[in-house]
C-alpha cells in the first residue's frame, strides 16, 4: 500500500459533489482527511490518499480532470 499526502482545492461547481467518495469507489483509494475548510464558494481539503500507487495516481489525475486542483505535499506538520 502507498500513501500520498495532498491538498485538494475545489472550485465552487464541485463543492457539493462527493468527490472523495467517488474516488474510494472507482479507484479503491481511501482518503484520511486531516484538515479542511469549505464554504459556499470554495473549499480545500488536506488528506492522505491510501491504496495502490497506480490507483492513487489515477485518482489524482481523475480529480484534476474534474477541475479539482491537486497539490502533492511533503510531511504534514501536526499542531
Amino acid at each position: 500500500m502507498a500513501t500520498q499526502r495532498v491538498k485538494l482545492i475545489y472550485p465552487d461547481s464541485l463543492i457539493t459533489r462527493p468527490v472523495l467518495s467517488e474516488v474510494a469507489i472507482q479507484f479503491k483509494v481511501m482518503a484520511n482527511i486531516r484538515r479542511a475548510a469549505v464554504d459556499d464558494d470554495n473549499g480545500w481539503i488536506i488528506c492522505e490518499l491510501e491504496g495502490e500507487a497506480q490507483s492513487i495516481d489515477e485518482a489524482m489525475d481523475w480529480m484534476a480532470g474534474l477541475g479539482v486542483e491537486v497539490e502533492g505535499l511533503g510531511d504534514v506538520v501536526e499542531s
